[in-house]
């Protein structure tokens, strides 16, 4: 594992725990020598984590589309920064450059990240870790109704336990470096007779 793409808000939000676990992340990834690959903006926990990461002296690819760093959105102290076409080209490139994915707290569009590189795994479309840092207990509600969908079996027990989450950092780190994947054939439902 050499890079970890880190799915976050755009805003800071209320808990002052959330911008303390952001820094706490990057200083982490630094301390692993792990690169931070992110959505490449200065705002939000998403300019508190590459800024941290900076301040320890790692690396920072960011990947923002036009719309946005158009905007004046864009941090321009990444390492590497690109600049692309759309929100689709953002996530894949993102998820081409990351070894790892962690989600921390954010809204819609951290959701949205999280999810589909989680399904991308539940097809065999890679075989890296997902994570979510559960900071302050922010995905409690989440992770329950993951247990649901488990529960109900609309979800695999193992797919299920492909979500990894900590509230610590290093802890986080250290399950996705000794993630081992699933590898499960898809179901699908036979057809009622």
């Amino acid at each position: 594992m050499k890079s970890v793409a880190v799915y976050c808000g755009s805003s800071a939000g209320t808990n002052p725990l959330y911008v303390a676990q952001a820094r706490a992340l990057g200083a982490a990834l630094v301390a692993r020598n792990l690169t931070l690959v992110y959505g490449g903006g200065r705002v939000g926990l998403m300019g508190t984590i590459a800024d941290a990461v900076l301040a320890h002296g790692g690396r920072v690819v960011g990947v923002i589309p036009d719309f946005l760093a158009n905007k004046e959105l864009a941090h321009l102290g990444c390492t590497e920064l690109h600049v692309v076409g759309s929100m689709h080209e953002r996530k894949l490139l993102m998820a081409d450059r990351a070894d790892a994915f962690i989600a921390m707290p954010g809204g819609y569009g951290t959701l949205e990240e999280l999810f589909e590189v989680l399904t991308w795994g539940q097809l065999g479309l890679h075989e890296k870790p997902v994570a979510l840092l559960n900071v302050a207990g922010y995905y409690d509600h989440l992770l329950l109704a993951l247990d649901r969908m488990r529960d109900d079996q609309l979800l695999r027990a193992e797919n299920r336990a492909q979500l990894l989450q900590s509230a610590d950092p290093e802890a986080l780190l250290a399950q996705l470096a000794a993630y081992q994947p699933v590898r499960l054939e898809k179901w699908l439902t036979p057809p009622s007779t």
